[in-house]
């Protein structure tokens, strides 16, 4: 039978455990992404706390958007001695950490100079205001960071690498039917829509081999009208396991979801890991495993979830904001739930929770 704290393989990687820190902005890069001491030592603060795995925050590929100040980068070769001094003190703690890799797209509020990119320019419409539509040259020069990233993460010592496919930013916008509005390869159908992921994930194990281990995080479903639906975000996971990926992390929502339907909810005993009917089904139907998010507080009830389906890896994001060191002390015996109340009043610069200032 399945245990939390197994001990498992994901494409030749050991894990401890099946705790992972989801990716979570820290708000502790510099002003152009680089990295500080203060993210270094915030790093080794979660691995410390006994989570077996950690997926960096978000962590732009390319100096062509606007970068955010405080957001990691990985858009050049500096980062890659800075990275390394970061992997190196999580690795002293038996603990993998993958970078998530992301375009933000037009989720960005930083005044610094860049492209705000788009899959389609939408009149009229709010969350698309000021975007630039998409050209291929500029779909190709995605491709490219996307890839070049990856390279310097395996360089750096990052244990994989994770898309970010979630939440409305770049990637996640060209899956959705009312963000992407293209008539070319690129927009209509299912297929159409997935391409440019589909891409990446290819040319990146390409590039790194096919050991390395490539994640993407993707919605289960956007929660808006002319949203990504369940049944297409299965299609897709299907694809991208063709394409070789090794994880799906199932999350869900973005900038237009109904209210309390984003990725970020309030949590209360009855609406705990609020993604798991999608994960689960998800985890039926594929091969790869299937990490579920979403607001976990309660071990006695992940116990039951990992007994019960074929769901294989559990990530947290806010608990571990209040409580690094979680995961020590349910190991310990004492398995009170985690002590986050769910008020999202950490997310500033740096991400930090209001009971720990």
């Amino acid at each position: 039978m399945k245990t939390l704290f197994d001990e498992t393989q994901l494409s030749g990687l050991n894990l401890k455990n099946r705790f992972v820190r989801s990716a979570t902005h820290d708000g502790r890069a510099d002003a152009l992404g680089h990295v500080t001491q203060e993210l270094i030592e915030h790093y080794e603060e979660l691995a410390k706390g006994g989570v077996g795995t950690i997926i960096t925050g978000l962590t732009n590929v390319t100096d062509i958007e606007k970068i955010v100040p405080t957001q990691m980068a990985i858009y050049d070769d500096s980062f890659i001695a800075e990275y390394k001094k970061l992997t190196d003190a999580v690795h002293r703690y038996d603990v993998n950490i993958f970078v998530q890799l992301v375009c933000n797209g037009v989720q960005s509020s930083s005044k610094n100079p860049g492209a705000l990119w788009a899959p389609s320019a939408i009149e009229g419409e709010p969350t698309v205001a000021g975007a630039t539509e998409m050209t291929k040259a500029d779909i190709q020069s995605m491709k490219d960071a996307f890839v070049n990233g990856a390279i310097r993460a395996k360089r750096a010592g990052f244990d994989g690498v994770q898309l970010h496919v979630a939440h409305g930013y770049l990637l996640s916008r060209f899956l959705t039917p009312y963000y992407n509005r293209r008539t070319d390869e690129y927009g209509g159908t299912t297929e159409n829509r997935a391409r440019v992921v589909l891409e990446i994930c290819r040319d990146i194990k390409e590039a790194v081999g096919s050991e390395y281990p490539v994640l993407a995080k993707i919605n289960c479903d956007d929660f808006m009208d002319e949203g990504l639906a369940f049944a297409e975000c299965k299609r897709i996971c299907k694809m991208l396991e063709a394409a070789g990926l090794s994880a799906i992390e199932i999350s869900g929502g973005s900038a237009l979801s109904r209210p309390n339907e984003g990725v970020i909810r309030k949590v209360t005993p009855d609406t705990e890991s609020y993604f798991k009917q999608y994960a689960e089904d998800l985890a039926e139907a594929l091969n790869i495993p299937v990490i579920c998010v979403g607001g976990h507080r309660d071990i006695n009830k992940l116990r039951e979830i990992v007994s019960n389906t074929k769901i294989e890896y559990f990530s947290l994001c806010r608990p571990f904001i209040r409580e690094p060191y979680l995961i020590n002390r349910w190991a310990s015996g004492d398995t009170s739930p985690a002590k986050c109340i769910s008020c999202t009043k950490c997310f500033g610069v740096p991400t930090q929770c209001i009971f720990n200032k």
